[in-house]
């Protein structure tokens, strides 16, 4: 859900980081959790080799990924040593636990990145600057209930599209298992079908991703929109976006 973006992203002179917060452990019906894990965890350098990312561990094993201060501790050390200016997630409601709980750890690791008196693990110093945090759709573009999830902005990801496929493509193992638990015929179409849908959402591109902006407190400025200044053309924010959500 967020490929393309990063790619662009690379290409305006961004330093990308990329991590999978749990380790793929369980997803398969022919390996064992170890085998598994090893694949994934091989598949996952790969997929960020060809993003152009540096690759960060995993820190976990697949539904353990779970809002608890141990794993924020440690996470918080990634984010700090990291220092993001923009941090992209999971939807705040994504159709499994282990989605929703990653977008809930990292908010709150940036969050805790500049207090100095929280500790990380391993210990890393608190950190100053500004960070926003933009939401990726959910899968389905739908939350747990089914609900269509609008975007506030949108990417133009035409010019990346076959690059975010090959990046995705590294992942072998999950197309295999999205076939065989999830009735995903195939992951690379979706990615496309998806991409499609929220460009004629955006009455503007012809294959998009969609992003919601976190609130600023806390994290950045209120206008700060750094995706906007760094994609310019390709960028595109519905500007009554949060007063219709608001009833204003």
């Amino acid at each position: 859900m967020m490929g393309g973006t990063l790619l662009l992203l690379g290409k305006a002179g961004c330093e990308l980081h990329y991590m999978t917060l749990s380790s793929g452990s369980l997803g398969s019906s022919v390996h064992s959790a170890a085998r598994t894990r090893t694949l994934r965890r091989l598949e996952a350098r790969e997929g960020a080799r060809r993003l152009g990312a540096e690759w960060h561990p995993s820190l976990c094993d697949d539904l353990e990924v779970l809002y608890t201060l141990p794993l924020l501790r440690r996470l918080s050390a990634v984010v700090r040593e990291v220092n993001p200016g923009i941090l992209l997630t999971h939807s705040p409601a994504d159709y499994m636990e282990d989605h929703t709980n990653t977008c809930r750890l990292a908010v709150t690791a940036a969050f805790a990145r500049g207090i100095p008196n929280w500790r990380s693990i391993p210990p890393r110093a608190h950190v100053g600057g500004e960070v926003t945090i933009y939401h990726a759709m959910p899968h389905m573009l739908r939350d747990p209930l089914g609900v269509r999830v609008i975007p506030e902005a949108y990417v133009d990801i035409g010019s990346v599209l076959a690059k975010k496929r090959h990046a995705a493509a590294a992942h072998v193992s999950q197309k295999e298992w999205l076939d065989v638990s999830q009735g995903m015929d195939s992951y690379l179409a979706a990615i496309e079908e998806f991409s499609r849908d929220l460009g004629r959402r955006s009455r503007r591109y012809r294959h998009a991703e969609g992003w919601r902006r976190h609130l600023a407190v806390g994290f950045c400025s209120e206008e700060a929109d750094p995706l906007r200044g760094l994609l310019g053309r390709r960028y595109h924010r519905e500007p009554a976006y949060r007063k219709v959500l608001a009833g204003r």
